[in-house]
């Protein structure tokens, strides 16, 4: 008998342990080679998991389980005939669940005599030791409370919403649902948490805002958009030409394309820009490696090509290692000013947010602009404030005036039309 043991591969470098997200099969499946059969959890992305060779597969670990790279998950009987029509293997032991079903409900079938033996007084139920806090403070007993837990248990809700009698109230009683779900949370998002809190508290983070004027990116993304995207393959959107002004700005400001290393500080001569994308298992930043050397179209179709493989599952941890410099884009979710956190080991983070229509003073007449607003927020530990304002006002420079500034005075041949 072959007996194939698959052990967890190393997602890559720094990665020690992932949790089993889902098991693409069953227990007793006949499984093909190279056939997905689980997606794993590793603080970084979330991978698909092929069977190495075809066979019945034999799960040696559930899902949510978190285990160790090398670590064996399941076994592959290389030997088993493969099942007719395509029909799991191994179809016997799932026949044996049915008397085993059974046993249960003979040993249950004496309880229903329990809740006719002590009939709750909801009244008189007892306080958690939250809840008894709060009526302590309230000055109440707890016999004035009506508990909704179990076996009217009252709980820290129930002792928040209870009336003082001495200011003429009456007790409340909740009437809505007060049910609750508890979900654990991934690798993945735990991982998030972790690296925001220590940002708050390792950081000395600051924010600094602007605005921006949207008109002439509008303009030549009408006047240009069809061509554009029938020569490219792409379409023109904002992301090309804020990542461009972006890399723009960081070649004038050093320092914003840093990075702490304990003592040392470490600039970088390339601009490894990390964009921003929301997927199914949280927020993810692939990143586009020598984005200044990148054209237009280059940015659209790299930042196309990463943001499908984020919401399809299909990025790597590769693909996500690494950045100088972050963007976010909250305004696809109608946020109008934020203050965005830095992505360590990043120094600096930029944010965009919505467009709005808004009157703005144009040589002393008031007009109806695009408007948006932009943040940076950034490590004053490496970055002045003279440096993230002079940043901010570049990039500023370059989204008023694309044409000019990001395109040497000919918008056809900086588009590459």
């Amino acid at each position: 008998m072959s007996v194939l043991e698959m052990k967890v591969p190393s997602p890559g470098e720094s990665i020690t342990e992932v949790e089993i997200a889902t098991w693409l099969v069953k227990d007793g499946d006949y499984v093909e080679k190279d056939q997905p059969i689980a997606e794993v959890d590793s603080d970084k992305a979330t991978l698909e998991l092929p069977a190495e060779q075809s066979g019945v597969i034999t799960l040696k670990a559930e899902e949510g389980d978190v285990v160790q790279v090398g670590q064996v998950v399941c076994l592959i009987d290389m030997d088993a005939a493969r099942p007719e029509g395509g029909a799991p293997a191994a179809e016997a032991p799932k026949q044996e669940e049915a008397p085993k079903a059974a046993e249960p409900a003979k040993q249950e079938a004496p309880k229903p005599a329990a809740p006719a033996a002590a009939p709750t007084t909801y009244a008189t139920g007892a306080p958690s030791p939250a809840a008894k806090k709060i009526l302590d403070e309230k000055g109440m007993d707890a016999g004035q409370v009506s508990g909704t837990g179990r076996d009217g248990r009252i709980t820290k809700t129930d002792a928040e919403l209870a009336a003082v009698p001495a200011l003429g109230g009456s007790p409340l009683t909740a009437t809505g649902s007060r049910s609750t779900t508890t979900t654990k949370l991934s690798v993945l998002r735990r991982k998030i948490a972790q690296r925001l809190v220590s940002v708050k508290n390792e950081t000395a983070m600051l924010t600094t805002f602007n605005e921006v004027d949207m008109s002439e990116i509008f303009r030549l993304r009408k006047l240009y958009k069809e061509e554009f995207a029938q020569k490219h393959g792409v379409g023109l959107g904002f992301m090309s030409f804020f990542t461009k002004a972006v890399t723009r700005a960081l070649e004038m400001y050093p320092d914003v394309n840093a990075s702490i290393d304990g003592d040392f500080k470490v600039n970088y001569d390339f601009c490894d820009i990390s964009i921003a994308v929301s997927g199914p298992k949280g927020l993810m930043v692939p990143v586009l490696r020598n984005a200044e050397n990148m054209s237009f179209s280059a940015v659209e179709a790299n930042i196309k090509d990463l943001a499908t493989k984020v919401r399809d599952g299909k990025i790597t941890v590769d693909e996500m290692t690494g950045g100088t410099f972050t963007i976010t884009n909250g305004g696809t979710f109608g946020s109008m000013l934020s203050t965005p956190i830095i992505n360590p080991p990043q120094s600096a983070i930029l944010g965009m947010h919505n467009i709005i229509q808004r009157p703005v003073a144009v040589d002393g007449q008031v007009v109806i602009r695009p408007m948006m607003y932009v943040a940076m927020s950034y490590d004053h530990r490496i970055i002045d404030g003279k440096e993230s304002v002079g940043f901010l006002v570049a990039v500023k420079e370059g989204i008023d005036n694309p044409v000019q500034v990001l395109m040497g005075g000919d918008e056809r041949k900086g588009l590459g039309l």
